[in-house]
């Protein structure tokens, strides 16, 4: 038996996935990870966390947060939005419908898709961050957060 969530059902618009949680030890990991004091140490420490839980989509995201430069960035962005691809169609996503930021276990998807549009505008891939902004806002129509 899966322990994906069903893909809620409505009468009133699309579909909505919500993913499953990270592992608890996962959270921990990433959240002492984020409090070290120097640049170098969270992007090290973060690092860790994604070796030890390479399926963890905001590990990934907060990987290219600290990367040390634009292309690592988008590297790490890049992972975690096709990683969390994956694990959308294995929670009962089919192409279509929200991923909302309001769910807590969606976020480190949205922050890596989010993190993938930026760098690839950085990186001159206008055509790239136009479907990546497109995509969040199909995902969530509210987006971007208040709290990104």
């Amino acid at each position: 038996m899966s322990d994906a969530r069903p893909v809620n059902l409505s009468t009133s618009g699309p579909p909505e996935t919500i993913l499953d949680d990270e592992p608890a030890a996962a959270r921990e990991a990433l959240a002492a990870a984020l409090r070290g004091t120097e640049a170098a140490e969270r992007r090290a420490a973060v690092a860790e966390v994604v070796s030890r839980w390479p399926r963890d989509l905001d590990a990934w995201a907060r990987l290219g947060d600290h990367g040390r430069d634009v292309v690592e960035s988008y590297a790490a962005y890049r992972v975690g939005y096709h990683r969390g691809l994956d694990r959308l169609r294995a929670n009962g996503w089919r192409g279509s419908g929200y991923v909302r930021w309001e769910h807590e276990a969606n976020r480190g998807f949205l922050r890596a898709l989010a993190g993938l549009q930026r760098t690839a505008a950085a990186i001159g891939e206008e055509d790239e961050a136009e479907r990546c902004a497109t995509f969040l806002r199909q995902l969530d129509p509210a987006w971007p957060p208040a709290d990104l």
